[in-house]
């Protein structure tokens, strides 16, 4: 039996990187944890800013997550019709403990279609597009 806590956070072209960092960063240090970035492949991912981050799993290889994390970023708006990415969200989140976001990056998840019905936070902005996904807005920080 395995003890681990799989926690996965979404990489993708154009994240920002704090959204995607701070908290894996902090994750990281929970008893028996294990982070996964995820992409589609393990070729570097460009960030908002241009530097890059590499991908430490793909999609096919990833494990089931306890815990899924998509971050925000400029890169969100491509994933709303990205079929690859929709269907793992879809995959991993039926099996995940927790499913979570920062910032915009709800908004993806509510394409993947696991926010209907659910209350969700978002950055102020990008906050009355969630009611298009099914999603309760809040004007939360969680």
């Amino acid at each position: 039996m395995s003890t681990a806590l799989h926690i996965g956070f979404l990489l993708f072209p154009h994240v920002t990187q704090l959204d995607l960092t701070g908290p894996a960063q902090i994750l990281s240090r929970v008893p028996g944890a294990q982070v996964h970035l995820v992409w589609k492949t393990r070729a570097p991912v460009p960030t908002d800013v241009g530097f890059t981050i590499n991908p430490t799993t793909t999609f096919d290889e990833c494990p089931q997550l306890d815990v899924l994390c998509v971050p925000g970023g400029f890169g969100i708006e491509p994933l709303f019709g990205d079929r690859e990415t929709l269907a793992f969200l879809r995959r991993q989140g039926e099996g995940a403990r927790y499913v979570t976001s920062v910032c915009n990056g709800s908004l993806v998840l509510g394409a993947a279609g696991l926010l209907a019905g659910y209350r969700s936070a978002c950055h102020w902005l990008w906050l009355p597009l969630l009611e298009r996904f099914g999603a309760v807005p809040v004007a939360e920080r969680i």
